[in-house]
């Protein structure tokens, strides 16, 4: 039986890209939303989940570190996805024909110098893959998407130009979610362990929680803090180390993590993304 990936978005996402490039041998299942593909995960319909956590050039993905701990699933991979964003049209439409462009507002602001260029005015769409589909259904030549050659695929739309977006290295990073933990080492570029954690009540308990990393050597590559339930004052903050948690420097370091802290969540452990150097 054929395992499934879930993704949020329609076919042809940009997510849809990071099933088929992390897992090619995995059938993509669209979900309307983050939940939803959570929900397929836990429920059996899917075997992994696939979702996007943070981007070079627009930061992190709003929601998702409040839907993780809560998830009920684990990290157990990373991938990082080049975002190539084209042109597409209808079959035989030539640059020039084109007048409007239609994706997500994120994309559409990926692409400004490419647009002013060409004279093609730039239309806000619902997201970058149900942009192609409304073009591919209007069918006309003046009316084009921005969107990955996956969708163009999948909607039976031209690449009218490839690669279009203002930063040659915007790239997204997706985190592999299962059922189950994997703990074990992995993969030719290191480990990374992602956790979450509060601090006590107690003063400069943020600043001696960090301090047993620094001591023992370990490399925090990511530190962000949210609020929960809407309080100001109940902060939780998510953390990702290169490190396993059988490394002793990595084990001196949450012993004395756990010291200061309330609440210490291990989210996964998993093997780094060569495309992280």
């Amino acid at each position: 039986m054929t395992q499934r990936i879930a993704f949020q978005g329609e076919p042809g996402a940009y997510s849809h890209q990071a099933c088929r490039e992390a897992r090619p041998d995995m059938q993509a299942l669209p979900c309307k939303t983050f939940e939803d593909a959570i929900e397929a995960v836990r429920k059996g319909d899917a075997d992994l989940a696939m979702l996007p956590v943070e981007n070079s050039t627009y930061g992190r993905v709003a929601d998702i570190h409040h839907l993780l701990p809560d998830s009920g699933l684990h990290i157990i991979d990373e991938a990082f996805v080049r975002v190539h964003i084209n042109l597409l049209a209808v079959p035989g439409t030539r640059l020039e024909q084109v007048r409007t462009a239609t994706s997500h507002t994120v994309l559409l602001g990926q692409c400004r110098a490419f647009l002013r260029e060409n004279g093609i005015e730039g239309r806000t769409g619902a997201d970058t893959a149900g942009s192609a589909r409304m073009i591919a259904a209007l069918g006309e030549p003046e009316n084009a998407a921005l969107a990955s050659e996956l969708a163009g695929e999948i909607y039976g739309l031209d690449v009218v130009a490839r690669h279009i977006e203002d930063h040659d290295r915007n790239t997204t990073r997706f985190l592999v979610m299962a059922r189950e933990p994997d703990l074990k080492r992995r993969g030719s570029a290191g480990m990374m362990t992602s956790f979450v954690f509060r601090v006590r009540n107690i003063p400069a308990a943020l600043y001696k929680a960090m301090g047993g990393f620094a001591t023992n050597g370990v490399n925090m590559t990511k530190l962000e803090s949210y609020m929960i339930n809407g309080h100001f004052t109940a902060t939780q903050f998510y953390a990702e180390i290169e490190g396993h948690p059988d490394d002793r420097n990595v084990q001196l370091a949450l012993e004395e993590l756990d010291y200061f802290t309330s609440h210490v969540g291990l989210l996964g452990v998993y093997p780094a993304d060569p495309r992280r150097r």
